[in-house]
């Protein structure tokens, strides 16, 4: 198991709470031993004007889910804390608005001292590739 932190679904979601993740619908869903699961409505808070899932939609839970998951994977919150640096994605598929959830899954690519790597893959409700994404997440001093 990677986490440092003991995983508790209720907990990540009670921590959302007047967030972006909140207003965006996002919610966690499975904890693995080295992977960590979230879903987001595909509906009036995620969508663009053709009502389509927003890319930034999509990013946002992207980068919501592999934060959280870095967040997991140290050891000392109150010392060190873990940022975004930078997040690429492909859309390679569309989500309609009406169409239920998307869902996405964080795994690690390297977990270091320094510097943590995430792919994330988000599916729609039937399996399907939406999107493929990788975060790169600096952990930086709380000092």
């Amino acid at each position: 198991m990677i986490w440092k932190q003991t995983p508790n679904l209720e907990g990540l979601n009670q921590g959302a709470k007047d967030t972006l993740v909140e207003h965006l619908g996002i919610e966690f869903t499975v904890i693995g031993d080295d992977f960590l699961v979230a879903k987001m409505p595909v509906d009036k808070r995620t969508v663009q004007p053709m009502r389509l899932l927003h890319g930034g939609a999509s990013a946002a839970l992207a980068e919501t889910i592999a934060s959280t998951a870095s967040a997991l994977c140290i050891e000392n919150l109150q010392q060190q804390g873990v940022v975004g640096v930078e997040l690429n994605i492909n859309h390679l598929s569309s989500a309609k608005d009406g169409q239920g959830f998307v869902h996405a899954k964080a795994t690690p690519v390297k977990i270091g001292r320094s510097i943590h790597v995430w792919q994330i893959e988000i599916k729609d409700d039937n399996d399907r590739l939406i999107s493929v994404s990788r975060l790169t997440i600096a952990v930086v001093s709380r000092r």
